[in-house]
Order: C-alpha cells, then sequence, then structure tokens
C-alpha cells in the first residue's frame, strides 16, 4: 500500500513538472537614468476642436415628442392637389405623396387621416364622391410606396370644408386636395 502510494505521489509531481517548468519567470526590473530632453524651441500649440453648434430651432429632434395638434400644425405631411373634376394624381401630388410616404416610414406608429376635399363647384353628393375617389387615389399610393395600409383611413368632405371661400381659380386648387390629419402616434 505505501508502495502504491509512493507511486501515485511520483507520478503527480512528475505530471506538474512540465507545468511548473513552463511558467516564465519574471525578468528583473532595471531604471536607468532618464536622458533630459531638450526644450521644444517653439511652444506647441494645443488645438481644442470648437463645441458642435447648437440644434436648430426649427429642427425637431423627435418630431413625435409634440402632441397630434402640434404634429398637424407642423405641416409635416403635405396635401395631394388634384386637377378639376379629377381623381387622378399629378406629378407635384406624387411627389408629394412620395415624400410623405418617408416620414411615415421613418415613424411607423403614426396614424393617418386621408380627408378628400373638392372645390365648390357641382352638387354636394358629386363631390362627395369626386373626395373619396381622391383620398382612396393618395391612399392607393401611399400603399404601394410601402406604406401599411392599416395605418391609414380615408373620409371624403366634398366642397363642405374649404381652406379659401373666394371664387377663384388660385384658390379652388388649394381645395382640390387629398389632405393628411396625424390621428395616433
Amino acid at each position: 500500500m505505501k508502495r502504491t502510494l509512493t507511486h501515485s505521489a511520483i507520478a503527480v509531481i512528475a505530471a506538474s513538472l512540465p507545468l511548473l517548468c513552463a511558467c516564465p519567470s519574471q525578468k528583473p526590473t532595471t531604471t536607468t537614468a532618464a536622458q533630459p530632453t531638450p526644450a521644444p524651441a517653439v511652444a506647441s500649440e494645443t488645438r481644442v476642436p470648437p463645441p458642435a453648434p447648437p440644434p436648430r430651432a426649427d429642427v425637431e429632434s423627435s418630431p413625435l415628442s409634440a402632441s397630434l395638434a402640434e404634429l398637424n400644425a407642423k405641416g409635416w405631411l403635405k396635401d395631394a392637389l388634384f386637377d378639376y373634376d379629377k381623381a387622378d394624381l399629378r406629378d407635384d401630388a406624387r411627389a408629394a405623396l412620395a415624400a410623405n410616404a418617408d416620414w411615415l416610414k421613418k415613424y411607423p406608429t403614426v396614424q393617418v387621416l386621408l380627408e378628400g376635399h373638392c372645390d365648390e363647384r357641382g352638387t354636394a353628393a358629386y363631390n362627395l364622391a369626386l373626395g373619396d375617389r381622391r383620398a382612396n387615389a393618395a391612399r392607393d399610393y401611399l400603399a404601394s410606396l410601402g406604406v401599411d395600409a392599416i395605418r391609414m383611413r380615408t373620409v371624403s368632405y366634398g366642397k363642405e370644408r374649404p381652406i379659401c371661400s373666394d371664387s377663384s381659380e388660385g384658390c379652388w386648387q388649394r381645395n382640390r386636395r387629398a389632405a393628411f390629419v396625424i390621428t395616433a402616434k
């Protein structure tokens, strides 16, 4: 039994010997006298970058921090304008809707109401149907640009909510629109 114990102890020591020899030894540290460095002929200048400019007052870091009324008043979403008696999207309406789609994709929790509007000419029933076609045309185009249709609702006001009351082409043009109202953020 003693012989087995002795053999076991020798085996353990023999097995751990390579590990003990493999450990690196610390080298002694030596210090040498430092050579004095000559002073520079010209004083060096430390450059500190200028502070970052403060954010502009007209740019918000997160528009969604505002209330719904403030968001709608800011005009983040532009109206899509239409020609007389038409619900087809014009080039300028497509550009406005593309910008709106980019903004809506940037803020995927925002929900909107698309309002279809008309000018004062025509019957109330006809203008309600035309306003509906305009709102749906804007919604469908936004959906084709990647905005989830579930985030958009439509309503037609026909000629009942004009933003301009003059009887002129310039005023009528402003009333022929698909307008955006942010309803949830």
